[in-house]
C-alpha cells in the first residue's frame, strides 16, 4: 500500500491546480483562512473522489439506490482509501430518531431488558410471574353460562409474508380454521396474503358455549394452543347481555400474568421495547411521545374581543360575518344557551367557551340558515361539533399540503396523555432492571447511565446472560463520554442536536465500528467544546488513527493543530486570493515558515 495519498492538479472551486502528498495513517489537519479552499480540497475533492470510486465498484443494481457524486476537477489521486465524511449536519429530522437509536445503544438496552428485565403489573405495580394451565382454565370458567368461546393459538404476530407453507402444514395436521388479521377462514379454501404487509395468524382450536362440565375439554384445547403458540392462548368471548353480546379478547400466557388484576403479558422480546414497532409503541401517540392537536389558545384570535368583533376567525369560523354558515350556528347557540355576542370572549362563562370551542355533546339545535350563503331553510336541525374538533377533522381529511400548512398554525405539541412522553406501552414500561424501566434509564445523562449499569447487582444467572451486553454498552457509552457528550440523554431527539453534537455522535459511532484502512474527513469537530473536553476529543481522534485509519480534519483550533502529525496550511488569502498550498509539514515546521500566517 502506498505510504501517502498523492493529489495532482486539483482545480475544484477556487483551488489553483494544486498538487501535494498527504501521509496515510496519520492525523492530518487542514488549516487556513475561511474561504481559502480547505473544504474544497477535503470534501469536494478528496472525499468526493473516494466516495465516487467506492460507488463505482458496486454493481449497477446497487448503484441505482445510491447517489453518485460527480468527478471533481482533478488530474489524478493515488493511494485513496474508502472515505467517510463526518460533517456538522444534523443527524436526522425524523421525530422517532433519538441519541439512543442513532448510536445503537438503545438496541442493546432493548436486548438487556428483554433478557434480564423483571416484569411488573402495569396496574398495581406488583412483580408478576408465570401462569399455569389450571390458572388459565379457572379464569375462563369465570365467564357466565351461555358465553360463546373461541380458543385460538396465535402462531404469527405482526410478521410479513404469504405463509402458504404454514397453511399447508396446518391442513396436514388436521386443523380446520384460522383467523387472519381478525377475519376467519376455512383452511380448505385458498388464502392469499400480501407478502409485504404484516399479518397476524391464529389457529382456531375449539369453539364452544360455556356450561358446566367443560373443564376437561378446555384443558385439552388450552394445552394444544400453548404447545402450538409457544406458551400463548387467545380466547375470544361473546358474553350475553341485555343488548345482545359483548365481545372480549383475552391473551393468556404461560410466561407472565398478574392474578389480582387478571392481566396477562406476552413473552418479553426486544421489539416490546421499540417505539418504532407497533408491539412496543404507545397506541395513542404511535411511539412519538407527543400529540399534535389544535390548540384552543391559538384558535382564539383575541380573547379581549367579542365574537361580533372577530374573537374567533380560524378555518372559516368567523362568527362576525353575518352571511356565513358560522353565524347561523352561533345564533342557534345564543338562542339555546342564552349568552351575548357582544361580551369579550374571555368574559363569557367557562361552560359557554367550552361549548363554542368543543361542541355541545350532540344536542340538536334549530339552525336558521336563511341569511347564509348556502341556506338550508329555517327548519334545519343539527348539533354543534365545536371549532376545535371541526379544524381537527378538516386537517385529517384534506389532501392539500397548503391547507395542512394553514391548519398547522393553530396546532401545538403536547405530551401524550397516556404514556406522558415515554413512547411505549404500559406493559413495556412495567419491565424493570435495577428498579428502573427503560424510559427512566434513557432519561438519565450518559455518564450516570454508565455508572448505573456498572453498579448493577444481578443474580449469577442474569449476570452471565447480561455480560456481553453490558460490555458492549459500557464501550459505546464510553466513546460518547470521550467525545465530550456525557451530558446528553439517550432519549433526546436527534433533531434538537447542534451540528457539533451530531458530528461527535457520528465520530463515537465510527470508533465503535472498529474499521481499519478508512479515510475519515471531519469538519471542525472542536467547535463548541470547552478546552477540557477538547483534550478528550483529541485522544479519541488519535485512537481512530491508531486503529489504522487516516484522519483528515478541517480545523482552526490551535490545540488540534499542535497535536497533529501533519499540517497543511491553505491560503494565502480567501476566495480568489486563496486555493494554494502555503506550507506543509509538522506544526513546528509550519511555525518556522515566514509565508504562513497560521
Amino acid at each position: 500500500m502506498q505510504p501517502s495519498i498523492r493529489i495532482r492538479g486539483a482545480r475544484e472551486h477556487n483551488l489553483k491546480n494544486i498538487s501535494l502528498e498527504i501521509p496515510r495513517d496519520r492525523l492530518v489537519v487542514l488549516t487556513g483562512l475561511s474561504g481559502s479552499g480547505k473544504s474544497s480540497l477535503a470534501f469536494d475533492t478528496i472525499y468526493a473522489e473516494g466516495q465516487r470510486r467506492y460507488v463505482e465498484s458496486l454493481s449497477s443494481y446497487a448503484r441505482q439506490f445510491l447517489g453518485q457524486m460527480e468527478k471533481p476537477d482533478i488530474d489524478s489521486i493515488e493511494g485513496l482509501s474508502p472515505a467517510i465524511s463526518i460533517d456538522q449536519k444534523t443527524t436526522s429530522r425524523n421525530p422517532r430518531s433519538t441519541v439512543g437509536t442513532v448510536t445503537e445503544i438503545y438496541d442493546y438496552l432493548r436486548l438487556l431488558y428483554a433478557r434480564i428485565g423483571i416484569p411488573h403489573c402495569p396496574q398495581c405495580g406488583k412483580m408478576i410471574d408465570r401462569q399455569t394451565v389450571d390458572q388459565m382454565i379457572d379464569n375462563i370458567e369465570r365467564y357466565p353460562e351461555g358465553t360463546r368461546l373461541i380458543l385460538m393459538a396465535p402462531i404469527v404476530r405482526g410478521r410479513k409474508g404469504e405463509f402458504g407453507k404454514l397453511f399447508d402444514d396446518l391442513r396436514k395436521s388436521g386443523y380446520a380454521r384460522v383467523r387472519v388479521d381478525g377475519q376467519l377462514f376455512e383452511l380448505d379454501e385458498e388464502i392469499r396474503l400480501k407478502k409485504n404487509r404484516r399479518h397476524t395468524i391464529e389457529v382456531v382450536l375449539d369453539r364452544l358455549i360455556m356450561r358446566p362440565g367443560l373443564r376437561h375439554r378446555l384443558n385439552d384445547s388450552a394445552e394444544s394452543a400453548l404447545h402450538l403458540a409457544d406458551g400463548l392462548l387467545l380466547v375470544q368471548a361473546q358474553i350475553p347481555s341485555e343488548d345482545g353480546y359483548l365481545d372480549e379478547e383475552v391473551m393468556f400466557s404461560q410466561n407472565f400474568a398478574c392474578h389480582d388484576c387478571n392481566i396477562n403479558l406476552e413473552e418479553i422480546t426486544p421489539r416490546m421495547f421499540s417505539f418504532n414497532n407497533p408491539y412496543g409503541a404507545c397506541p395513542t401517540c404511535t411511539g412519538l411521545g407527543q400529540m399534535t392537536n389544535i390548540d384552543p389558545e391559538l384558535v382564539v384570535f383575541d380573547s379581549g374581543l367579542s365574537l361580533n368583533e372577530g374573537a374567533i376567525r380560524a378555518g372559516g369560523w368567523n362568527f362576525a360575518d353575518r352571511s356565513s354558515w358560522a353565524r347561523a350556528f352561533i345564533n342557534a347557540l345564543v338562542q339555546r344557551y342564552h349568552f351575548s355576542l357582544d361580551v369579550p370572549f374571555a368574559d363569557l362563562p367557562p361552560d359557554i367557551r367550552q361549548i363554542i370551542l368543543f361542541g355541545n355533546n350532540g344536542e340538536l339545535l334549530n339552525v336558521d340558515t336563511s341569511n347564509s350563503k348556502y341556506p338550508r331553510g329555517s327548519a334545519y336541525q343539527s348539533d354543534w361539533i365545536g371549532v376545535v374538533p371541526s379544524l381537527e377533522k378538516r386537517y385529517r381529511e384534506t389532501s392539500s399540503d397548503e391547507m395542512k400548512g394553514y391548519y398547522e398554525q393553530f396546532m401545538s405539541e403536547t405530551p401524550c396523555p397516556d404514556c406522558q412522553g415515554a413512547r411505549l406501552r404500559p406493559e413495556s414500561l412495567a419491565v424493570r432492571v435495577g428498579g428502573l424501566n427503560i424510559n427512566q434509564l434513557t432519561r438519565l445523562a450518559i455518564a450516570p447511565i454508565r455508572k448505573f449499569l456498572a453498579d448493577l447487582r444481578l443474580s449469577d444467572r442474569h449476570a452471565q446472560i447480561a455480560e456481553q451486553i453490558r460490555k458492549e454498552l459500557d464501550a459505546r457509552l464510553g466513546f460518547l463520554i470521550d467525545v465530550g457528550l456525557d451530558y446528553l440523554t439517550l432519549a433526546r431527539a436527534s433533531a434538537t442536536l447542534s451540528g457539533g453534537e451530531a458530528q461527535r455522535i457520528r465520530l463515537a459511532t465510527q470508533i465503535g465500528s472498529g474499521l481499519m484502512g478508512v479515510l475519515y474527513i471531519l469538519d471542525e469537530p472542536s467547535i463548541g467544546l470547552h478546552q477540557r473536553d477538547n483534550a478528550r476529543l483529541l485522544d479519541t481522534l488519535k485512537r481512530l488513527r491508531d486503529l489504522g485509519n487516516t484522519v483528515l480534519i478541517v480545523e482552526h483550533d490551535e490545540e488540534t493543530m499542535l497535536a497533529s502529525d501533519f499540517l497543511i496550511d491553505m491560503g494565502p488569502g480567501a476566495g480568489e486570493h486563496g486555493g494554494r498550498i502555503v506550507a506543509t509539514g509538522t506544526a513546528a515546521e509550519i511555525m518556522a515558515c515566514e509565508e504562513s500566517i497560521t
